[in-house]
């Protein structure tokens, strides 16, 4: 197998976001990056879903009623990344036990899906793009065997934001924009959009009175309803007059999440925990053994030889997922351990191939795989966050409802939008573990990562964005490793490399020659905003010397808090 990379092309730059942010507007809020405290700490992306999981964790809440309170609050302040009808994945450890294990909470292809389907431009937008939504079931899950507050009570904080409302951000203004003509050509418009036809614009106050009610709905029936009861009459019904393809006897199948062990990987003194398949967490330990057979000084990604390298082995780690694909339940592989991505021996053996590319001027052009895989490489929209407690407990959890605003189609009856995970399977080859098939489960990008030192604890992070997840968990792992604060770790400029070759980078907050050396190793040169949305949003939380921090990625709205010492 041939690694070629393709000839270079023109810069460009897409703009994004930040092109609509003014710092002297005052309807705009600059949350707190930034937090400390005594007695544990909480970041995701979005400042109100942290003070949610901060609230659980004052009144006497573990890590697991902090993530669970902060989840279910990202679906109603992060509509476009997640809510009730999408899915939710989690790495947990337990601190009573000292168990480390990941809760799977994969969603699955209706029962009436066509093998193969039609094509996945049909699958992407609409009913027909809606997968079994898990996220309720997951979380639920979570809370009853793993936390120890009721489920009301977690879901007061969402109740709360959804009645009363939240103001309009920057990007969540860009990104309304940005899918205007589809919102108003789907249902989820009329929720969604002021009047049903235009943005909300920055600084408004958004109100979500439907999705109020079917919180309040599951905080009085139980999530059972959303999958049993009323809700899911709802849905059912909903689905049935819009040709969407689930039905209750989906929903009648509980997605109780499924308990895996996480894989793992040394890494300097640190001792990495993250997610298996359907996740991606393959990817980032072949990355993380990969960057390990080099020297400390050769990996500096501030240095144009430290980029380039970067550059090769996220490449090079994307690409054997999308060549090796695993499913743990269906296509169980007894792998020969030589040929396994994760394996030590595998990564000295490439990193011998990726030293000889560094030292030639020139890199020799990639191989495409043989049919684009859909492996989570595109625009999509997720939300991260991680929690830990006093107890020791820690939970990093990622949840999504695919793309931005999932299939851009909701219940007028039930507020929230549905997922359009139908489009991420794989629609060719037919031996695919990830195949589109009745009840199958759709490929992951997610990696929510736990990182020990020692016996214990001391970071959790993970990030949304697609194949970026793990190169932007990967580029703060690195930093950190070489000594960089948490907050320089997350801040400091990002890059991205496709397995095509083209590598998205914050040029602008970059030597200027980092971007050249890559052009003339044949690398395709992507400039991205300075902190862009593109390049993930990792949450990052960790306890050193008696003291927990927290911080948020300032490319998003995040923050980071804790219970007031």
């Amino acid at each position: 197998m041939s690694d070629r990379i393709g000839a270079p092309r023109r810069w460009t730059r897409k703009p994004e976001h930040g092109d609509l942010l003014d710092p002297g507007d005052r309807r705009v809020v600059y949350p707190q990056r930034v937090g400390v405290s005594a007695r544990g700490m909480v970041a995701t992306q979005h400042y109100h879903a942290t003070e949610a999981g901060a609230a659980m964790l004052a009144a006497g809440g573990n890590a697991v009623d902090a993530a669970v309170a902060a989840a279910f609050a990202l679906g109603v302040v992060e509509p476009a990344a997640c809510g009730l009808g999408g899915q939710t994945m989690l790495l947990l450890h337990l601190a009573e036990d000292g168990r480390k294990f990941c809760l799977d909470g994969a969603t699955r292809a209706p029962n009436r899906t066509p093998p193969g389907g039609l094509k996945r431009s049909a699958h992407l937008r609409g009913h027909r793009a809606t997968t079994v939504p898990s996220t309720p079931a997951v979380l639920a899950y979570a809370l009853k065997h793993y936390g120890s507050k009721r489920l009301d009570e977690v879901l007061a904080p969402a109740i709360e934001l959804a009645e009363q409302g939240y103001r309009i951000s920057p990007l969540q203004h860009y990104l309304t924009r940005r899918e205007l003509r589809h919102l108003r050509n789907h249902s989820a418009g009329a929720l969604m959009l002021k009047s049903g036809r235009t943005p909300y614009p920055i600084g408004a106050v958004f109100q979500q009175p439907v999705l109020a009610k079917t919180l309040l709905r599951l905080a009085e029936a139980g999530v059972e309803d959303f999958y049993q009861g009323e809700i899911a009459r709802a849905i059912h019904a909903d689905m049935l007059a819009n040709d969407g393809l689930l039905r209750d006897d989906d929903l009648a199948r509980i997605p109780w999440p499924t308990e895996r062990r996480p894989l793992a990987t040394h890494f300097g003194p640190m001792r990495v925990f993250t997610f298996p398949p359907p996740g991606a967490g393959r990817t980032l330990i072949e990355a993380l053994n990969l960057l390990a057979q080099f020297p400390e000084a050769a990996r500096d990604p501030d240095s144009p030889r430290g980029a380039l390298l970067l550059a090769h082995v996220i490449r090079k780690a994307n690409l054997d997922r999308a060549d090796r694909p695993e499913d743990p339940v269906l296509f169980a592989q007894e792998l020969d351990l030589g040929e396994d991505i994760t394996h030590l021996d595998y990564a000295k053996r490439v990193a011998r191939r990726i030293k000889g590319r560094l030292l030639r001027n020139v890199s020799p052009r990639a191989r495409a795989p043989t049919h684009a895989p859909n492996t989570g490489a595109h625009s999509g929209e997720t939300t991260h966050l991680s929690a830990m407690d006093a107890a020791g407990n820690v939970v990093a959890l990622t949840q999504s409802i695919e793309r931005v605003y999932g299939s851009l189609s909701a219940s007028p009856e039930l507020g929230f939008i549905y997922n359009n995970y139908m489009s991420a399977f794989e629609y060719q080859d037919i031996s695919h573990p990830y195949f589109l098939r009745p009840n199958a489960v759709p490929w992951a990008s997610v990696a929510p990562t736990i990182v020990f030192r020692g016996q214990r604890p001391w970071l959790a992070v993970g990030s949304p964005g697609s194949e970026r997840i793990v190169s932007a968990i990967l580029q703060v792992l690195l930093r950190l490793e070489r000594g960089a604060t948490p907050f320089e770790a997350v801040e400091s400029p990002r890059l991205h490399c496709s397995v095509e070759g083209k590598v998205s980078l914050e040029a602008t907050r970059m030597r200027d020659d980092i971007p050249r050396l890559l052009a003339q190793h044949g690398f395709a040169i992507d400039a991205r905003d300075p902190y862009s949305f593109y390049l993930g949003c990792v949450q990052l939380v960790l306890r050193e010397n008696g003291q927990f921090l927290g911080v948020a990625d300032p490319r998003r709205d995040g923050s980071a808090a804790g219970p007031a010492d």
